[in-house]
């Protein structure tokens, strides 16, 4: 079977892109010491990132708020699955499909009818993400951001959810950094790289499947996202 994460990897000027995130990822993680990170900067981490993609979901709380415990709905929605997110790392390993239905259910509950929380709806969706399960199954030589921003852009174009797919996808996204030994404490803050450039991220979001150079586009704006996802990190500021 062929392998399409390899493939979209290979597309040009893809491989140095993710060579020199991954590099610049490395250096903050090892120059700020992760030996030395702590739960705190775990939490940090998780808080900041919840704040940004609550603000691409359309919230206006400030970062000091949320951190205080307040927020609009959409935000503390977001706290809520971030709390959750790293427990989810088993389920995800096993279960892709059921990870994301847990997602989707923290994400989304208060806002749309129970019934929905956490089920596709959509079966063309829901089909694009029993495929992605399999892929993800599967041995790749893909560098592991590369299938990182295939996962959250996969999630999120393919709509399998009543709502919140783009919340899935970024959640998934920072889940397969951590699986796959990127950020194994999870200490960059993947969506607030996404969120610096958000309609550069909306466009390139947008244009993933819809266009014949969709997936080309879509990794070489996530190569400069994790980019600037490291520089967010609680580490970088030390």
């Amino acid at each position: 079977m062929s392998d399409p994460f390899i493939a979209a990897a290979s597309l040009e000027g893809v491989p140095s892109a993710f060579r020199a995130a991954r590099d610049g990822m490395d250096a903050v993680l090892r120059d700020r010491g992760l030996r030395r990170s702590t739960p705190d900067d775990t939490a940090r981490s998780l808080l900041i990132g919840a704040w940004a993609t609550a603000t691409l979901e359309g919230s206006e709380c400030e970062l000091d708020e949320l951190a205080s415990g307040g927020g609009d709905a959409t935000a503390r929605a977001a706290v809520r699955l971030s709390t959750e997110l790293l427990g989810l790392l088993p389920t995800w390993q096993r279960s892709p499909v059921q990870a994301m239905a847990r997602m989707h259910a923290l994400a989304a509950a208060g806002s749309v009818p129970d019934d929905d929380l956490g089920r596709p709806v959509n079966p063309a969706g829901t089909a694009r993400l029993t495929q992605l399960a399999s892929l993800l199954g599967a041995k790749t030589e893909a560098p592991a951001l590369v299938v990182a921003a295939l996962v959250h852009a996969e999630i999120a174009s393919a709509g399998a959810f009543v709502s919140h797919n783009g919340v899935v996808g970024r959640a998934a996204e920072r889940l397969v950094m951590l699986a796959r030994g990127v950020d194994p404490a999870s200490v960059t803050v993947p969506e607030a790289g996404h969120v610096a450039a958000a309609p550069d991220y909306f466009a390139a979001l947008a244009g993933y499947g819809a266009e014949e150079t969709g997936v080309h586009r879509w990794l070489l704006y996530a190569a400069e996202a994790f980019t600037r996802g490291a520089e967010a990190s609680p580490l970088a500021s030390r």
